[in-house]
């Protein structure tokens, strides 16, 4: 009843599991934000003005 008691791999598969579960995150993440990255129209300095303006409009509510 040796083998019951020996947990030598436990540490190893845990950490692969956990690796797994980001991997599977990060895949997730990207198709749900894939219309965004594929966009050709992207422009910093655009997101950036309608960021401010909105906060401007928001802060004279």
């Amino acid at each position: 009843m040796k083998f019951l008691k020996d947990e030598a791999g436990q540490g190893a598969a845990e950490y692969i599991l956990l690796f797994g579960g980001v991997i599977v995150i990060a895949i997730v993440a990207l198709l749900i934000y894939r219309a965004y990255f594929s966009k050709s129209n992207l422009n910093a300095a655009d997101d950036i003005s309608e960021v401010r303006q909105n906060a401007r409009t928001n802060a004279s509510i």
